[in-house]
């Protein structure tokens, strides 16, 4: 439906209309661990437009999928043009660049720039705006940080606050993806039937999904360990 959509919007000579529709899509493919699919995708969605949300979802899907080089690059740019902006300095840059200190394999790192973005990461960036993505992303990019750098409790804390509002996520896979990320904190901590549940209830809604999606196979995968 996404690509029908950006098609349309290009016939329409939408062209920012239509990147934001595969920048969205891309940020789909990257959460649900399609990362193939994910990185053509954000580069189709720069090959239209290269406006300051659709700059920010490619780096973050390009950053999920582990092309730390190229989502450096974007957050650099974004650095440049967007020195003052509210959404870029405080939710857009620490967000990206946490992502790609977890790439890098240092968590603690991540979970310091992501401070910067406490005072505002409840409010709804411009991307939700313009493209339905980026709510909580800062504090669920906290709790994967927490998560890496094996401080289970922490993690839990971040992703139940994903949870506690979901008439922020405007439908963005966050929101889905929290339940299963607290199950994996509950299970860092030796909570077996907090992550039990955790796990149900991400399950519960993707009981109807395809069964190739690599990140349901992934939770499948790990719920079967906890029975």
């Amino acid at each position: 439906m996404l690509r029908r959509a950006s098609d349309l919007a290009q016939q329409a000579a939408h062209r920012e209309k239509a990147a934001s529709f595969q920048t969205r899509l891309a940020l789909w493919e990257a959460f649900y661990g399609n990362a193939p699919v994910a990185r053509p995708t954000a580069m189709a969605a720069l090959a239209l437009a290269k406006n300051r949300e659709v700059q920010y979802g490619a780096a973050l899907a390009l950053a999920i999928a582990g092309d730390s080089s190229q989502a450096q690059t974007l957050t650099n740019d974004l650095e440049s043009n967007f020195p003052e902006d509210t959404s870029v300095k405080f939710n857009y840059l620490p967000t990206v660049r946490g992502l790609l200190d977890l790439n890098h394999g240092d968590p603690a790192k991540a979970i310091e720039i992501l401070q910067v973005a406490v005072p505002y990461e409840l409010g709804q960036p411009r991307s939700t705006q313009t493209g339905f993505f980026g709510a909580l992303y800062p504090i669920y990019a906290r709790g994967q940080a927490y998560l890496a750098a094996g401080q289970g409790a922490d993690a839990a804390r971040e992703f139940q606050k994903v949870l506690d509002h979901p008439g922020i996520m405007v439908g963005d896979p966050v929101g889905e993806l929290a339940h299963l990320q607290l199950g994996r904190a509950y299970a860092m901590q030796g909570n077996a039937t907090k992550a039990k549940a955790a796990y149900q209830g991400f399950l519960a809604l993707w009981k109807d999904a395809d069964l190739d999606i690599p990140i349901l196979k992934q939770a499948k995968a790990e719920y079967a360990k906890l029975q």
